[in-house]
């Protein structure tokens, strides 16, 4: 038997456990340099030289978040040192003096006030970790309190103040369930911002993909609408083209993260220029996919693809402030 090559043997790997084969990359060469034909080409029963939408999708979002969390973004990033200014300074300071009331051989506290004191120094967020916030009086505390929309601290409070009103005059059900889960969000970040913060930008990161798979029925509805009076094109055509384009958003957004590593290598001209020019592929890529797909006039495509571009910037801003709503209430 002879011996197999080093390559031999990763991409006999690399097609024992994706199957892709030749079709794989049929595919894509497809989906880049044609928007719009793949997905006709599904539509109209051609499909043995392809590669199955979905698969394709789960192989290219599995390729796309394996390299998006492991290089090109991190919770750090959203939990960075903020600068403190004038107020939150005294804020502290406030604090600081108070607690040195109750443990005056504090060499930690004291290092802590002279810091603040110095007006000259840059004091973070990050150099005031192992200062206890809830011990200052509210008063003090509002500069430094994030609050989602509750006016009450914790939930006997809101309870007993429920109590008093009459029948008619409570919150109901879905009332009582949103401002429980402000109440304790709030106690969350008042008793640790920073920790918090990460645990809140993780939480976030880590349902993206959920998200986006969330939005592709969503996004597919939108074209469904929209091209209504198209009596040809089945929801799950419109859900085909759907995948094709996001996968190719996958793609082209590894591309733009890509340039965005080059910053210490090109001047930040170039890659400004890069990535504006990635986006703006993007956004004619949707329009020239939705040309072709559904065979309609430029105009007519161009009016369809403000509304669509419109509606689903909407959908995505409201997906994403329900996903932050639930991070943040499973912290």
């Amino acid at each position: 038997m002879p011996k197999e090559t080093f390559w031999h043997m990763v991409t006999h790997f690399f097609y024992d456990i994706t199957h892709f084969d030749s079709s794989f990359f049929t595919t894509i060469k497809d989906l880049l340099f044609k928007p719009g034909f793949l997905s006709k080409e599904y539509m109209k029963g051609r499909r043995a030289s392809y590669l199955h939408p979905i698969k394709m999708y789960v192989f290219t979002s599995a390729i796309f978040f394996l390299l998006f969390f492991s290089f090109f973004v991190s919770t750090k990033d959203f939990t960075a040192s903020k600068k403190l200014n004038a107020k939150e300074r005294a804020v502290y300071i406030s604090i600081i003096r108070e607690q040195l009331q109750k443990d005056t051989a504090s060499f930690f506290l004291k290092e802590k006030l002279l810091l603040l004191e110095d007006s000259s120094r840059i004091v973070t967020s990050t150099d005031m970790r192992g200062i206890d916030i809830t011990k200052v009086s509210n008063k003090n505390n509002e500069g430094l309190n994030i609050s989602f929309g509750s006016t009450y601290k914790t939930v006997e409070e809101y309870d007993s103040v429920q109590k008093t009103l009459p029948p008619s005059k409570r919150d109901g059900w879905l009332g009582r369930r949103f401002t429980k889960i402000g109440i304790d969000i709030d106690r969350k970040f008042r008793e640790d911002p920073d920790n918090a913060a990460r645990q809140l930008a993780d939480s976030i990161l880590h349902r993206l993909p959920y998200m986006l798979l969330i939005s592709l029925p969503f996004f597919a509805l939108i074209l469904k609408l929209v091209y209504m009076r198209r009596k040809s094109f089945y929801y799950a055509d419109h859900g085909v083209f759907t995948i094709h384009l996001y996968v190719f958003s996958f793609l082209m957004l590894l591309l733009v993260f890509c340039f965005d590593k080059l910053g210490n290598v090109v001047p930040s001209k170039l890659q400004t220029i890069l990535i504006v020019l990635s986006f703006l592929t993007m956004v004619f890529y949707l329009y020239r996919a939705m040309h072709v797909f559904y065979g309609q006039s430029w105009w007519k495509t161009f009016l369809k693809f403000f509304i669509v571009a419109l509606v689903s910037l909407i959908m995505m801003i409201a997906l994403f402030v329900m996903m932050a709503i639930f991070s943040a209430a499973t912290l």
